[in-house]
């Protein structure tokens, strides 16, 4: 705070912003304010209603500061109570204070909010298995107190997660989004063919997407967000897919792929962590084939702040083209 009595002092730092050397004026927070409130409202009456204190309080508070301080910060009068030169000085100061002190009581609630709580976040499979581990790993490694649930599922599960209140937040895919959700696109993620070591499409940089049309594919049903996907390529380039086994799961699509059963189209995040390794990841010829991914959450929902700080994050550190 103050540092000398006297209305140079007073104004010297106001205008400085340091403290100059000597003993720290004993004067707290609601010393500061009762000035403030008797400077705001021209009256001591007006200012102990508003701080709903007695006059007699107010007034004894601020002579209190007056003699700390060494100089008088108001003119009595019968009519109205007027600042001084000094008053003004240190109305400044005082306001510079205590918003000072606000922010740095908010930033150290909001810091500690931040290492408590719960997070839940709904996320497709390509995703949960792509960026996202070593992102959350990141984040956790910051917050060991935060638990935090991964709901992994297909593209409607993690709009019905989001919109149910169930997670705080989803990654999925946001063309044609559901208008009553918000989305912030995060990148692309690009499909791939994939095949077995031994197939002999293995050794091609690239496939076109007619020439897959000729192989039996292991596929999603036709009702999931991946499969629609694929066939709308297909169907704008008049081509028919040959959808020979529908399974539902990553992990077993790969499975399949490996032992023979047909080739695969998926979202590149899948090759890791559903037992990709070992098979060839194809690109897909011009134009190829890709999705927008992005965060989707509710809107008008006030995030808490673990989830508000990971959603933050996600938006740093996604890759723009996940491929």
């Amino acid at each position: 705070m103050l540092a000398r009595s006297g209305r140079a002092a007073i104004a010297a730092t106001a205008h400085s912003g340091t403290m100059a050397q000597g003993p720290v004026p004993d004067l707290g927070m609601r010393q500061l304010q009762a000035v403030l409130a008797v400077a705001e409202q021209g009256s001591f009456v007006a200012a102990a209603a508003v701080l709903k204190t007695s006059q007699p309080a107010l007034t004894r508070t601020v002579r209190r500061v007056e003699d700390v301080l060494g100089v008088a910060l108001f003119e009595r009068t019968t009519r109205r109570v007027r600042l001084t030169a000094a008053g003004r000085d240190f109305v400044a100061l005082a306001e510079r204070l205590l918003n000072d002190l606000r922010l740095a009581a908010g930033s150290m609630r909001a810091a500690a909010e931040e290492q408590r709580g719960r997070v839940v976040l709904a996320s497709i499979m390509s995703a949960a298995s792509g960026p996202l581990p070593a992102i959350l790993a990141a984040w956790h490694a910051a917050r060991p107190a935060v638990e935090l649930q991964l709901r992994e599922g297909v593209h409607g599960t993690v709009l019905e997660d989001v919109r149910g209140g169930l997670a705080d937040l989803g990654i999925t895919y946001v063309d044609d989004l559901p208008v009553e959700l918000t989305a912030t696109p995060l990148g692309r993620e690009v499909f791939v063919a994939v095949a077995p070591p031994a197939h002999a499409l293995a050794t091609r940089e690239m496939v076109a997407l007619a020439e897959l049309a000729a192989v039996p594919l292991v596929s999603f049903p036709p009702e999931s967000r991946t499969r629609r996907t694929i066939d709308a390529a297909a169907a704008a380039a008049n081509l028919s897919l040959r959808h020979t086994v529908i399974v539902t799961q990553f992990a077993t699509m790969l499975r399949l792929v490996r032992a023979g059963v047909g080739l695969a189209i998926v979202p590149a995040g899948a090759l890791v962590g559903f037992g990709g390794e070992g098979l060839v990841a194809l690109p897909l010829a011009p134009p190829g084939l890709s999705r927008r991914i992005g965060l989707v959450t509710l809107p008008g929902r006030s995030l808490p702040p673990p989830a508000a700080s990971l959603l933050a994050l996600l938006r740093e550190a996604w890759p723009s083209r996940v491929d």
